[in-house]
């Protein structure tokens, strides 16, 4: 039997037509951006959400105190020392809720993952190494994780995916050169990259919900 990850479902009235699994940042949980859900005016068209609680893990960063986490977080520049069997086993786990929503009868290219933060890269990692074509990934103020291995990673049924790529011109934890350097790679990988900066640091803006709420309407309703 699939051990799930703890998640909140948010389901619209009738039979979903369409996912959205939405990772939270570090530290947080998936109660974090369902406030956020009923914003979108997505529920009632008939898209299902899916807010799952990453683990509890010892962060180094945080001098190993124990706290939701998806990997782990060796030091200020993520791109060194990755945590790649974190960042894996996490990735296997989101895995697991995109196969279930397709058992549930929700077909892939009707599925996205968005994620905020570390929840974003762990987005990216899944949905460019999945073996079905998804709706598209929704990336905020993120990075793109193991990029020395993504090019061999990657599924060819991924080529052309859809990726709307959010960040903030004053973001202090993921420096916004961080995210534009993963979105040329994104877009070098054959990723059909929207990006879109905010004046906002590592959070996210009124502007950015409305623009998340159109991308998501195009790929979706």
């Amino acid at each position: 039997m699939t051990d799930y990850l703890p998640a909140i479902e948010i389901d619209p009235p009738a039979s979903p037509i369409a996912s959205v699994i939405w990772l939270h940042g570090l530290g947080a949980s998936g109660h974090d951006f369902e406030g956020l859900v009923p914003e979108l005016g997505l529920v009632e068209q008939g898209v299902r959400f899916v807010l799952p609680h990453a683990p509890e893990l010892p962060v180094t960063i945080n001098q190993g105190y124990v706290m939701p986490a998806w990997y782990d977080v060796v030091g200020l520049d993520l791109t060194a020392r990755q945590d790649a069997a974190g960042m894996h086993r996490s990735a296997g786990r989101v895995a697991d809720l995109v196969v279930r929503e397709i058992e549930r009868g929700v077909p892939a290219r009707r599925i996205v993952l968005a994620g905020f933060s570390q929840g974003g890269a762990v987005a990216l990692h899944v949905a460019l190494r999945y073996p079905q074509r998804l709706a598209g990934v929704l990336a905020l103020s993120t990075y793109l994780p193991l990029a020395d291995t993504v090019a061999r990673e990657m599924d060819a049924v991924q080529q052309g995916l859809p990726v709307f790529f959010g960040h903030g011109d004053r973001d202090e934890v993921i420096p916004l050169p961080v995210g534009a350097r993963s979105r040329d790679r994104l877009e070098e990988l054959g990723c059909l990259v929207e990006w879109h900066g905010y004046p906002m640091a590592h959070s996210v803006c009124v502007d950015e919900v409305a623009d998340i709420r159109a991308w998501l309407t195009r790929r979706l309703a």
